[in-house]
């Protein structure tokens, strides 16, 4: 088969800009011209076909090993969990990282926890209901994310403010500013290492029925070291919590600029996992994935040395319009090929069916119970790099009642 070549000239992004947005226009002319622009940390790749191949590539890494480094952290805590959690794996470690994780997030555990977050969505609803407007990401978003994650790991819900607040600091390390805030980032991982360090104790004196002592157990069999549990803990709630919240608060904006969408939800409920979909297609929180070539990689006439760090920007590619991506928003619809929101190959999200199940459980609820919702004051946003979503966002309502009928 013959070699496309690579356009001789491509756009440059400068990725370290905090002003950069992985949804702007000039992403998408880019993918107009080219498959892939260059930045100032490596390709930039941006069509769904060679987004796609890239990541089911056994030649590139996780991308996400070399993010420190990248930013002059060499050595310390963040560097140490950084290069042993479970994104930092290949080969047989990463696959078994994996097995021991997969029982977590087994289809059927997840929907037997179904019940539990239409209860939960009801009762935070019910305490700002009346009003008639909230303040969406603090008084729903960060609860129900982090109740869940809590639930997950059978530990009291009562903390959950704590563990936000931890993650949410964590979470500074996946922007550009890892450098400047190394101190506070680290202030947080050892504060998320005293929260594992007091639920691996708990599960060791009272072991139950759950995947947290499954793991435990593991580690005292001598199949997964103590470390290897600790930063897999670690991975497991910070990983599972900032996600949910940021992908719920985009969801509910995404859906306001889509009032027609947010009614048929209302009236037909069933539609909720394809609301999931259509959302995560549209405007993902994880705006890209990282990799890491092991090897000098050519894919399309483009020849990517060793050690080369791919970009591969999920909005861009899911939207991509060469596999029909670029139509507009439709709960109704179901796409082929889908979106690369959760990744693919190796490295697909472990814990995909938890943040679909919940968001596919708590939006038609939303829809029933908040009519109406519009804008009630000025959001704040997180940059849209890396993780994007609101960091406020204030609405108001038309109530539903409590049973969830308008």
């Amino acid at each position: 088969m013959a070699t496309r070549s690579a356009p001789e000239e491509v756009p440059h992004f400068d990725l370290s800009n905090p002003e950069f947005s992985a949804l702007a226009d000039e992403v998408h002319a880019a993918r107009d011209k080219a498959w892939f622009a260059r930045s100032n940390y490596g390709v930039v790749a941006l069509r769904h076909e060679q987004v796609g191949a890239l990541l089911r590539d056994r030649r590139l890494r996780h991308g996400l090993y070399s993010w420190p480094e990248l930013n002059g952290v060499t050595e310390g805590p963040l560097h140490h969990w950084w290069i042993n959690n479970l994104n930092s794996q290949e080969g047989d470690d990463h696959r078994r990282y994996r097995r021991l994780l997969n029982p977590l997030f087994a289809p059927k555990s997840i929907e037997r926890m179904a019940p539990g977050f239409q209860a939960l969505t009801h009762e935070l609803i019910d305490r700002f209901a009346p009003t008639g407007r909230c303040e969406f990401v603090s008084e729903f978003c960060e609860e129900f994310s982090a109740r869940i994650l809590l639930q997950l790991v059978g530990v009291g819900e009562s903390s959950w403010r704590e563990l936000q607040r931890m993650c949410g600091e964590f979470g500074i390390s996946m922007g550009v500013n890892i450098a400047k805030e190394l101190p506070r980032i680290e202030a947080a991982l050892a504060e998320l290492y005293e929260f594992t360090d007091e639920l691996i104790a708990a599960r060791r004196a009272d072991p139950g029925e759950d995947a947290i002592t499954g793991l435990v157990k593991t580690c005292d069999s001598g199949e997964l070291t103590g470390d290897e549990l600790r930063n897999m803990i670690v991975m497991l709630v910070f990983g599972g919590l900032d996600t949910t919240k940021n992908q719920m608060g985009i969801a509910l904006d995404v859906f306001m600029r889509h009032p027609d969408q947010w009614d048929l939800l209302a009236e037909r409920p069933e539609l909720g996992g394809r609301a999931v979909e259509e959302v995560l297609r549209i405007e993902p929180t994880v705006l890209w994935i990282s990799r890491e070539a092991l090897e000098d990689v050519e894919i399309e006439g483009l020849a990517i040395p060793q050690g080369t760090t791919v970009h591969l920007l999920t909005e861009s590619a899911s939207t991509d319009p060469l596999v029909g991506g670029d139509v507009p928003f439709d709960i109704t619809a179901e796409h082929h090929p889908r979106h690369l929101a959760f990744g693919g190959g190796p490295h697909h999200c472990v814990g995909h069916y938890l943040a679909r199940t919940d968001m596919r459980e708590a939006l038609p609820i939303l829809a029933k119970r908040l009519r109406n919702p519009r804008a009630d004051g000025p959001a704040e946003f997180r940059p849209w790099t890396g993780l994007g979503g609101p960091l406020s966002l204030p609405i108001a309502f038309d109530p539903g009642d409590a049973e969830g009928r308008a």
